[in-house]
C-alpha cells in the first residue's frame, strides 16, 4: 500500500487531507518534532500547520510536548492505537445511529428508482443489496462480477439467507469451496451464445424480493444499470432468476434435447423463448 493510499484510507475514517499528511509525518519521524519539520516533512503549508497539529491534538491522535525552552515538539498517537480508538468511536457512533436515523426519516413519497453511472457504482449498490438481504438473495450473474460480491454473498449465507444463484460460467459452485446455496451453471444456453445474442453480461440481484440492482457490461467495458426499491420491480427480477433456475433444472432433468423438441413442437413456447437457446 502506497502512501497515498494510506492517506486516503485516514481521510476515510474522518482526517482531513492535512491532518492525515501531519499525523503520517509524526509516525515516519520516529522522534518528536516542532511544527516546522512537520510542515516540510508532510506538505503542510507552514501557515496551518500548527493549527492542523492543534487538531490531532484534540482528536487525541498526537500529543504536545513542551521543552524547559518552551518550544513544542509533536509525538503521535502510536498507529495500532489510533485504529482502535477509531473502530470504538465509529462502532459507537454506529449503534446509536441505528436507533436516531430511522426516527428522523420520512416516509418515501414513491418507490426509489436510480441510474448507476458506471459498472463500479453498480457493484457498489450490489454489494449494498447483499449486505442488507435477511430472507433471501437472487442472483444472475457473470463470473466476473461474481468475484466481485464473493465476501458478502458468503457473508449473506452464514447469517442464513437463502441464497440462489444463476452462475454463466462453468463451475457448478462458481464460488468455489463450501457451498453457500443453490448455485447453477447456466447451460441450457450456453453463455457465449447468451453473451451473443443480448450483446453484454446481464447482471441481476433481487434482496429480500423488495430492492434490486439490475444492469450490463458491454464487451467493450462499458456498463449500465439502475437501482430499484420498487418491491413489484424488484418482485419480477426475482422472477426472471428463478424462472431461469426452474428452465435449467428441468433441462437436467428431462435433457436439453428433449426439452427443445416440447418447445419446437409448441408454437407458444417456442415464441416464449426466443432465439439463442441450443
Amino acid at each position: 500500500m502506497s502512501t497515498q493510499d494510506v492517506l486516503d484510507h485516514l481521510q476515510r475514517l474522518g482526517m482531513s487531507g492535512y491532518e492525515a499528511k501531519a499525523y503520517v509525518a509524526l509516525v515516519a519521524a520516529g522522534r518528536p518534532v516542532n511544527g516546522y519539520e512537520v510542515a516540510k516533512r508532510s506538505g503542510v503549508p507552514r501557515s496551518t500547520v500548527y493549527e492542523t497539529l492543534g487538531k490531532l491534538v484534540a482528536r487525541g491522535a498526537a500529543y504536545e510536548l513542551r521543552g524547559s525552552d518552551a518550544a513544542t515538539d509533536y509525538l503521535p498517537l502510536p498507529p495500532q492505537s489510533l485504529l482502535d480508538r477509531m473502530r470504538r468511536e465509529f462502532d459507537g457512533s454506529v449503534a446509536a445511529l441505528q436507533t436516531a436515523l430511522p426516527a428522523v426519516v420520512a416516509a418515501p413519497e414513491g418507490h426509489l428508482i436510480h441510474n448507476l453511472k458506471d459498472g463500479a457504482a453498480m457493484l457498489a449498490r450490489a454489494e449494498d443489496v447483499v449486505a442488507g438481504a435477511r430472507r433471501d438473495l437472487f442472483l444472475s450473474i457473470w463470473p466476473q462480477e461474481l468475484a466481485r460480491l464473493e465476501e458478502q454473498v458468503r457473508a449473506a449465507a452464514g447469517r442464513g439467507v437463502e441464497v440462489s444463484v444463476m452462475s454463466f460460467g462453468k463451475s457448478a459452485d462458481p464460488l468455489g469451496g463450501e457451498r453457500i446455496g443453490d448455485v447453477y451453471e447456466h447451460r441450457y444456453s450456453a453463455p457465449e451464445a447468451v453473451l451473443q445474442d443480448l450483446g453484454y453480461r446481464l447482471v441481476v440481484v433481487v434482496g429480500d424480493r423488495r430492492e434490486a440492482v439490475v444492469g450490463g457490461f458491454g464487451a467493450d467495458g462499458s456498463a449500465w444499470g439502475i437501482y430499484t426499491a420498487d418491491p413489484a420491480v424488484a418482485l419480477m427480477a426475482a422472477e426472471y432468476v428463478r424462472q431461469d433456475i426452474a428452465l435449467q433444472i428441468l433441462a437436467e432433468r428431462v435433457g436439453a434435447e428433449e426439452l427443445n423438441r416440447l418447445f419446437a413442437t409448441d408454437p407458444g413456447l417456442l415464441r416464449l423463448l426466443g432465439r439463442g437457446r441450443s
